[in-house]
């Protein structure tokens, strides 16, 4: 009896890797999509100081002069890109937030007053979704403003102000992925916010009340927020003897002690350099007048914690007092800038 015949067996063969990208081909790559979205950026400023600065001057007047809010609308890329103008728009003092196109449609309509503006970003201007947003904004007379690529579109041809972004190529090696237009739209979208910013006269303590946490928050803070007040000032008189100014001195441990005259009046400080300076001198019979360095430097109340800190940094130094109409009226020390955050 024959043994029935089995073909042997095929060895599988394990799936073929991809060859990882050299290195050397992931930077061209990249150097290559920074060189075209930089192009498209570099034919924005060309348009903006052309054909798009008397339309760009109008929508920022637009903006400046309206009295409810901004509205920024797109779908997909440009809908992802209008959210963030929405947020830059409202963290610099204009009032604004984002509504989607197809939640527009289903009842969202209703958040949009004839006191708001409409900012509509669509880069082809056909975009389906945006129709009962621009039909609603002629029907109420909602000004629109539009960042298209093409002012002959659906979308730019309602608009009140049509700001049309040149044609540039995409990154993408398929110009299918939305890059450099993208880039383009949110580079003007700053464009628009730092200008209305601007012509506001919004400034950095504005900034600040819309910016409380975080080091952003810190460093928004004033040297009047964090300052030493009243009886923690070291102060004394410039006729004080210096054996009991030292006293005063380490009880306020600041490393200082401010000299002001009769009228209240920082006219020098004493620090613990000054000290080693004079060792040889009898500091029993001394006052503080002869020992003190005039002239102290000092900064203002409304100074920016950020610029205080700076400046100490600067001036080598770690204590500061905070003078205002030439008398002193706080003192902060590096370590307080440090504790709040302030970088």
């Amino acid at each position: 009896m024959q043994k029935a015949l089995t073909p042997p067996r095929s060895k599988a063969r394990p799936p073929a890797k991809r060859a990882k990208p050299a290195l050397g081909a992931a930077v061209v790559s990249a150097l290559r999509t920074l060189a075209l979205e930089n192009e498209g950026l570099t034919q924005l400023g060309q348009e903006l100081t052309g054909t798009m600065a008397a339309a760009f001057a109008d929508a920022v007047n637009r903006l400046v002069g309206v009295k409810g809010r901004v509205i920024v609308t797109g779908i997909g890329k440009s809908g992802h890109v209008g959210q963030k103008i929405a947020a830059t728009f409202a963290s610099t003092g204009t009032p604004a937030f984002f509504v989607h196109p197809s939640e527009a449609s289903h009842g969202d309509l209703g958040m949009i007053t004839p006191q708001d503006l409409i900012l509509a970003l669509s880069w082809s201007g056909e975009t389906v979704e945006l129709k009962p947003l621009i039909t609603y904004s002629r029907r109420f007379a909602v000004p629109l403003v539009s960042i298209t690529s093409r002012s002959d579109s659906a979308l730019g041809a309602q608009s009140d102000v049509v700001l049309e972004l040149p044609r540039a190529k995409e990154a993408c090696p398929h110009g299918l992925a939305p890059t450099t237009s993208t880039t383009m739209q949110l580079a003007l979208g700053d464009c628009l916010a730092i200008a209305l910013l601007e012509a506001k006269g919004f400034t950095a303590h504005d900034f600040k009340i819309f910016h409380p946490g975080g080091s952003l928050g810190a460093n928004l803070k004033h040297v009047s927020d964090i300052m030493h007040k009243a009886d923690k000032l070291p102060l004394t008189g410039p006729g004080e003897l210096m054996s009991s100014a030292v006293l005063t001195m380490t009880a306020k441990s600041f490393g200082c002690l401010g000299i002001v005259d009769g009228k209240g009046r920082l006219v020098g400080v004493i620090t613990d350099g000054d000290l080693r300076r004079h060792i040889d001198t009898d500091m029993r019979k001394a006052r503080t007048g002869d020992i003190m360095t005039r002239k102290p430097k000092s900064v203002a109340p409304n100074m920016l914690a950020s610029a205080a800190l700076e400046f100490m940094n600067a001036s080598s130094i770690t204590s500061l007092f905070v003078v205002d109409k030439g008398k002193p009226v706080g003192i902060i020390h590096v370590h307080d800038l440090l504790r709040a955050g302030v970088v």
